[in-house]
């Protein structure tokens, strides 16, 4: 027979729990609307595919047919099932815009807290071409570079990423700066750990505060390149199945009617992006 203070004790402990999700969504109203969506996106992104047919498959007689029981999204003008390359293609875009964030992320922090900490002629050569990449528009950088790189999904990566690097390097070398000057540091120092191995392992991770809010605010601004790249013909190509290139191929279809073909990865794009924004901008604003 269980004590009364066990029996307490187990009453007490999912209140606890309860209490604190409740005080997170309180304090991150915003954020936690952004994670039910992208939880959304994420479970569809997993097991989405298991559940539809091929995006490639083409059905003549049954092209531009409208949203009904039997193609939820209604059909493109090859009569594919425009729910079933919606679906596939959530995997690729939440995928690749996440990837894009990390990888701007990781190499704009490190390069960040090496000029930070270090200075010097690195730190003013870092700064200089720091400053060159942010006078172009993140899309106008992207967009060169894809061009010249190539049309492929690898490139469309790399090229985003490059173009949004910058952002974390100012962030963090700024962290960086003030984080140097801590009594933490000359304790390191003192304690016979080398620069390079106090500037990775104490002031970096001190220093990325504010990289994890901008990877959000990224990875949403990443979602809305991609797109953009695969509407204009360039990157991500058909029959690929994917949003931007989805729009791209439904915008002449909006002119004869058939709205659907454009409006539903359209309106997935926008709500990824938008998840993506209220994470990042609630935590921005939790910052300041």
């Amino acid at each position: 027979m269980s004590s009364p203070v066990v029996a307490a004790a187990s009453v007490s402990r999912p209140r606890g729990r309860n209490a604190q999700v409740l005080s997170l969504l309180r304090r991150y109203p915003m954020a936690s609307i952004g994670v039910v969506i992208m939880s959304v996106y994420a479970l569809t992104a997993i097991f989405g595919p298991l559940f539809v047919g091929d995006p490639l498959s083409t059905s003549p007689s049954d092209a531009l047919a409208p949203p009904s029981s039997e193609h939820y999204f209604g059909t493109d003008r090859f009569g594919r099932d425009v729910f079933t390359r919606a679906v596939i293609a959530a995997r690729l875009d939440v995928v690749v815009g996440i990837v894009i964030a990390l990888i701007a992320a990781i190499a704009g922090s490190l390069i960040g807290v090496v000029a930070g900490y270090f200075g010097g002629a690195f730190d003013e050569v870092v700064m200089r071409v720091t400053d060159v990449v942010l006078a172009f528009p993140g899309f106008v950088l992207a967009l060169i570079l894809v061009a010249a790189l190539g049309d492929s999904i690898p490139n469309v990566v790399i090229a985003v990423a490059i173009a949004y690097t910058p952002y974390f390097i100012r962030l963090v070398r700024a962290r960086a700066l003030a984080e140097r000057e801590r009594e933490y540091v000359d304790a390191a120092t003192l304690a016979g750990n080398g620069r390079w191995q106090i500037a990775f392992r104490h002031v970096l991770p001190n220093s990325l505060t504010p990289a994890y809010t901008q990877a959000a605010l990224v990875a949403g601004w990443a979602v809305l390149d991609v797109a953009g790249l695969a509407f204009l013909g360039i990157g991500i190509q058909p029959p690929t199945a994917e949003w931007g290139v989805m729009v791209a191929e439904g915008a002449n279809d909006v002119m004869t009617g058939a709205w659907w073909t454009a409006l539903f990865p359209g309106a997935l794009i926008v709500a990824l992006a938008l998840a993506f924004q209220l994470i990042g901008d609630d935590l921005q604003g939790e910052k300041r």
